[in-house]
């Protein structure tokens, strides 16, 4: 692991140390309060030049205020736990066992917190911000919202970064995009009887069952094509009707349907009519509403397209150099995130966007979710090259 000026011993075990807390705190989605203000109080013992809490609950701090500008965020909402028992170690102790940092929310993303957190005012302390402006933002519901955060940020703070990196972990490889993503309903419209002459009523269900067909040979079809490509899932299903001695009047299933870059909405849009062509049946958009820990009502429509950088942009550019600047070697081939992430918000405004960071993307939401401690640093490192070379 190369080293830089300002992360001494004591620099990374106070950022891991950081990192360990975080993880103590519980914070589920729409109950971030209490890690919100500890990352704000943080970020203001640091050093920040201003550290702000938004309307919907985000944090996000600011070092200097030079004429370009970058964004590092990461999210501090995290997935239940509703497995304890299978762990290894209690999922909340936040302990480093083995040079790994154990707990829910350290792969995703309690560690990139930490990093982006600690880069932000080492950039300043080591003078590698000077006339830049560097911005950490950490959102909250994340987890059924992506985006939604750094939707609200930008609007309420009149923000618009020159670059942002997504600090969704990636192995500490450099990830140049991800996958879109359509979560929707189909529901079948039907006609209720009585469950002793069904031949008077229209089984929504029976009509379902030919749709659910569909979706697995469509699924099966996006299967077969080349990297990236797209997948549909059918996550769901639940019907409507007056008793159980009844026809059921309505069936509703609920996709999820990843989208490649090269996918346009249209042909998703296509895709679903084609899925309930000849039926009683409609689609819709699943639409998410919820509240945040401020109190303020959330609507999420999660449809988003797959996003992906060219490997000659000037970030891109950027990163390779940061990175063989920090680590002294050249970096691995770049990832691709199946996954969605914040970077929906950015890319949809035009921004150049890349991602980085600590941690296996395949750990998150899973029994013994951990990360190396070094990963962690080497994080921070990295960030820190990156700020430098913008």
């Amino acid at each position: 692991m190369s080293q830089i000026a300002s992360l001494t011993p004591d620099v990374q075990d106070e950022l891991v140390r950081f990192a360990q807390d975080l993880v103590r705190i519980r914070s589920l989605t729409g109950q971030e309060e209490e890690v919100v203000r500890f990352v704000a109080a943080t970020m203001a013992r640091l050093g920040y030049d201003e550290v702000t809490i938004d309307g919907m609950g985000n944090v996000v701090g600011r070092i200097g205020a030079g004429g370009k500008s970058i964004l590092f965020d990461s999210h501090v909402d995290t997935v239940d736990v509703t497995d304890a028992g299978s762990w290894s170690f209690p999922p909340f102790s936040g302990e480093v066992i083995d040079g790994h940092l154990c707990g829910r929310g350290s792969v995703d993303m309690k560690a990139a917190t930490a990093a982006s957190v600690y880069a932000g005012a080492l950039a300043a302390r080591s003078g590698l911000a000077a006339g830049k402006t560097v911005y950490v933002s950490c959102g909250v519901m994340e987890e059924d919202c992506d985006g939604e955060n750094l939707k609200h940020l930008f609007a309420e703070l009149s923000l618009r970064p020159d670059y942002v990196v997504i600090c969704e972990p990636s192995d500490n490889r450099i990830a140049v995009g991800h996958k879109g993503k359509l979560q929707a309903t189909i529901t079948t419209h039907g006609v209720s009887a009585h469950g002793a002459a069904p031949e008077k009523g229209v089984n929504a269900i029976y009509a379902m069952a030919e749709i659910i067909q569909r979706v697995e040979r469509l699924n099966a079809e996006l299967m077969r094509r080349g990297d990236p490509r797209g997948t549909l899932v059918m996550s769901r299903i639940s019907s409507v009707s007056a008793s159980l001695n009844a026809v059921p009047s309505e069936c509703e299933v609920y996709l999820d349907r990843r989208i490649a870059p090269a996918e346009t909405e249209a042909e998703v849009r296509a895709e679903l009519d084609q899925l309930i062509r000849g039926k009683n049946a409609t689609w819709r958009v699943g639409t998410i509403r919820s509240k945040s820990w401020t109190g303020m009502d959330v609507t999420y429509e999660p449809f988003h397209l797959g996003w992906r950088i060219d490997g000659d942009h000037e970030l891109a550019r950027a990163s390779v150099a940061a990175y063989e600047a920090y680590f002294g070697s050249e970096p691995p081939p770049f990832v691709f995130w199946d996954f969605s992430t914040n970077a929906v918000t950015p890319v949809s405004m035009g921004i150049p966007t890349i991602g980085f960071g600590p941690g296996d993307s395949k750990l998150a939401h899973m029994v013994d979710e951990r990360c190396p401690v070094s990963q962690i640093v080497d994080a921070c490192g990295f960030y820190l090259r990156l700020i430098e070379r913008l």
